[in-house]
């Protein structure tokens, strides 16, 4: 019987094994590096830019706080510094992975059709026209942005409150920042079986949290990490597309997928986790 750390495991070995799929096919992993390596030099100017100046910002944003006894404002900036860091982090994991895929779609749809290959059992893609992929892509990329600036300022306030600042504060900023993440990332995957809505992804997500976080909170703390994001980028893609495989139930004769392609592998009862079949959806996110 599966239990949430076993589960989480699970999560984290979906990102293992994309390591190692990208790892045997060298040309492909270089040109998937190609997009994160941009990305993160401009995001790492960005972040560099904030740090050296967050005294500055933060004594501006508290002004309040100058006849204030050292020791109580120090605290309240300092808090203030690390709500901001943390909040600027959480919108550049989030927005890096939709700039970076933005850049890279055609790699990383190259390294999810190589996944799917290598594991078998996949269905045929879905057909969408090109213009209508590539506007879906934008709004809901920007979609998850918007929801990671919400969740900043509302961590930004959060950082007011002593030691909540501090601790907990980070914490949250990293659980909702990977989940952000891994709905980017199983995106290939759903969009291959018709499953084109963001609401599609949270469902099945939500179905196995455990595995999920196993699987985006590494994510989310490497691809943190400048130029280490340039070398996990192309494992978290494949490894999201090996997520998505674990959340979703194999397909069975018969079904045929938005798009009209019918699906031709034999019926495999759900893994643990697994929800059953959902029935055909028409409609976009």
């Amino acid at each position: 019987m599966s239990t949430p750390i076993s589960e989480a495991f699970s999560g984290t070995g979906a990102l293992l094994r994309g390591l190692g799929t990208v790892l045997r096919r060298p040309r492909l992993f270089l040109l998937g590096a190609t997009p994160p390596l941009i990305t993160s030099v401009l995001f790492l100017l960005a972040l560099l830019a904030l740090i050296g100046r967050i005294e500055d910002i933060t004594a501006w944003m508290t002004p309040f706080a100058d006849d204030w006894a050292t020791t109580w404002t120090t605290t309240l900036r300092v808090a203030l510094g690390i709500a901001l860091v943390a909040g600027a982090v959480l919108v550049m994991v989030v927005g890096f992975t939709g700039v970076t895929l933005a850049l890279g779609a055609p790699l990383y749809d190259k390294i999810a059709e190589d996944v799917e290959d290598v594991l078998g059992n996949a269905p045929p893609e879905t057909e969408e026209p090109l213009v209508a992929s590539a506007v879906r892509g934008i709004r809901q990329s920007l979609t998850l942005v918007l929801i990671s600036l919400v969740v900043t300022v509302l961590l930004f306030a959060a950082g007011f409150i002593p030691i909540v600042g501090q601790t907990v504060v980070p914490v949250v900023s990293v659980l909702i920042g990977a989940w952000l993440l891994c709905t980017e990332l199983v995106g290939a995957a759903f969009d291959r079986r018709g499953m084109r809505r963001l609401r599609d992804r949270r469902r099945h997500m939500a179905g196995n949290k455990a595995r999920v976080l196993g699987f985006a909170v590494p994510c989310f703390l490497l691809l943190a990490i400048p130029f280490v994001a340039v070398a996990m980028f192309p494992a978290a893609a494949a490894g999201g597309t090996i997520l998505a495989r674990q959340l979703l139930p194999p397909p069975t004769p018969g079904w045929t997928a938005p798009g009209g392609h019918s699906q031709s592998a034999p019926p495999q009862p759900p893994q643990p986790g697994q929800r059953p079949p959902d029935p055909p959806r028409n409609g976009h996110a």
